[in-house]
């Protein structure tokens, strides 16, 4: 046994620290089995110095065994066409080994349009679900136990219609709210800095997510109300130092608008939760990870006061790139996936998705959703990286990476600091405000594609070994008859509502958004009970909001 193992047995359980460690470990009876490689090495929970994994600033880990007691939950990100097809594929991933849901919503839903406005068009369950009103949310979850299964939705502006709609359709269901569990992205500072799917401008964006962290503080202990998403940042071009700082900065910024809002920062902080992208450059994703962990721990503690260690904890899903996919021979991203999903969970994330081999051409066959899920179960089941806490912990390469991604992101919050004078919330509002985040974006972007186009950088089937490239596929096709479908089963459930009902939900939800100190959710889940559609909600809130107009940059 190396003499630096963690082990009863060891003559280094004399350090307190690591004593403490181990007694903590054995009195939540995480050692219930030997653990060995394959070839019957045994081996202890984690190797190294203090601090350990599960212990402040939880660089190694939030756990203290990390996946040794529990895997990460495989959660594959589905969305297509109407809410049956969804709801069949739903079903095919918890019946694969799936440990839980992530909604894709079509570009309409994502941006506040019903599937009849004049923008929808051709639109309508192309690139995820169409979800215009809760007989839809019905369709969508339609004998699956929501009380049973961890939900996570992606979707920022109109996200708390959309929550409004899942906690109606389980109380229809028999699911109370309290006992729902899941996430919901609603993470609308990152739709001014890269993704762009915002509705009303950013101050009053950030009034509805402290209404909605406000909300499930009070009425929703398993909901995580925010998921601060790094994962789109990345997507349009950041570098791994800029997805870490400007998610942890908008992070900051939820804290400090929560805390303005008058909650206490443990009453929401323990449930935040984080989305990052995982590429190719193994070592440095897993470094990103580390000091995700480190910083948001060393922040929560000293700048915000929190005092609950749950709230100190960077707690991550994980995707791995869709940006890295290729259109040319496809079948090669099943390797990219594999080494960026093993990043992943080498890195300590507690839930992953792994993105299909066929995504940069199209959404996933249900096969190759399967092999991307086959993916994560091998690495789990297969490589014995689950054995083993944070087990590149020590390395001087890892340590170095941390270390120098966090000095990278700790440049970026002191300019953010300065520019909000003092707050990173302000600081982060000026940025969206003179562009500062999409420039920064939009010059790493441009850096990387002239790397790919020098030929210094090398995409295998890309800039290099191009050989072997087939047109054959079969990818799966989102044809009109989805569309028309969609039309005719919104146009339905308008005839059948009772009219003045949704006018009377509509003229309350607008009352409530008139007044700063209202919550406005319980006014919108009443709206969406009255068969209100999101574009009509959208509507109603626009009129008090206003729309926001991104600014010209040159």
């Amino acid at each position: 046994m190396a003499d630096n193992a963690v082990h009863p047995e060891s003559k280094q359980t004399a350090n307190p620290d690591r004593a403490r460690w181990q007694k903590t470990y054995d009195e939540a009876r995480l050692r219930d089995a030997d653990w060995e490689t394959m070839s019957g090495v045994p081996v202890d929970p984690v190797y190294g110095d203090a601090p350990y994994p599960g212990r402040y600033p939880y660089t190694r880990g939030v756990y203290n065994s990390m996946y040794r007691s529990r895997l990460w939950t495989m959660r594959m990100f589905a969305g297509f066409g109407t809410a049956e097809d969804t709801n069949m594929r739903f079903k095919d991933i918890l019946n694969n080994g799936g440990g839980g849901l992530s909604t894709a919503f079509d570009m309409p839903t994502l941006m506040g349009h019903d599937s009849d406005h004049d923008w929808s068009i051709g639109e309508v369950g192309r690139c995820g679900v169409a979800i215009d009103t809760l007989a839809d949310m019905r369709d969508l979850f339609a004998d699956i136990d929501v009380g049973g299964v961890s939900t996570s939705m992606t979707i920022n502006g109109p996200a708390n219609i959309i929550m409004a709609m899942y906690i109606a359709n389980a109380e229809e269901t028999g699911t109370t709210r309290a006992n729902l569990a899941g996430t919901i992205q609603n993470d609308l500072l990152k739709e001014y800095q890269a993704q762009k799917e915002y509705i009303f401008p950013p101050r009053p964006s950030m009034r509805l997510v402290t209404d909605l962290i406000r909300f499930t503080s009070a009425e929703m202990p398993k909901w995580h109300p925010v998921s601060v998403s790094g994962y789109h940042i990345r997507e349009a071009g950041s570098t791994a130092a800029q997805e870490l700082a400007y998610t942890l900065a908008n992070g900051f910024a939820y804290v400090e608008a929560a805390i303005a809002a008058g909650i206490d920062v443990d009453d929401f902080a323990p449930r935040l939760s984080f989305f990052f992208n995982s590429h190719s450059d193994f070592f440095e994703e897993i470094g990103k990870f580390r000091a995700a962990r480190r910083i948001w721990a060393t922040w929560m503690k000293e700048r915000y006061g929190a005092k609950d260690e749950r709230s100190m904890l960077c707690r991550f899903h994980t995707q791995t790139a869709g940006v890295s996919l290729t259109a040319q021979q496809p079948e090669i991203n099943i390797a990219r996936v594999a080494i960026q999903a093993m990043a992943g969970v080498l890195g300590g994330t507690q839930s992953l998705h792994t993105d299909a081999f066929d995504e940069a051409m199209a959404l996933p066959t249900e096969d190759a959703a399967r092999i991307a899920l086959r993916t994560q179960q091998i690495v789990a089941h297969e490589t014995g990286v689950t054995s083993v806490a944070d087990p590149l912990g020590g390395s001087h390469y890892v340590e170095w990476m941390t270390d120098e991604m966090e000095r990278q992101a700790e440049a970026i919050f002191a300019h953010l600091d300065q520019l909000g004078q003092g707050s990173i919330l302000e600081g982060v509002f000026a940025g969206i405000d003179n562009s500062y985040f999409t420039s920064e974006i939009a010059n790493a972007a441009y850096r990387f594609e002239q790397q790919i186009n020098a030929g210094r950088r090398i995409v295998v089937g890309v800039n290099q070994f191009t050989d072997g490239d087939s047109d054959e596929q079969s990818l799966l096709r989102i044809d009109s008859t989805v569309e028309d479908y969609q039309l005719k089963r919104l146009a339905n459930a308008k005839h059948d509502r009772d009219s003045d009902r949704v006018r009377t939900s509509l003229a309350d939800l607008v009352a409530a958004a008139e007044e700063p100190t209202t919550n406005t959710m319980p006014a919108t889940i009443a709206a969406v009970q009255a068969m209100a559609t999101e574009g009509e909600i959208v509507e109603a809130l626009r009129g008090v909001f206003g729309t926001y107009v991104e600014k010209a940059t040159m």
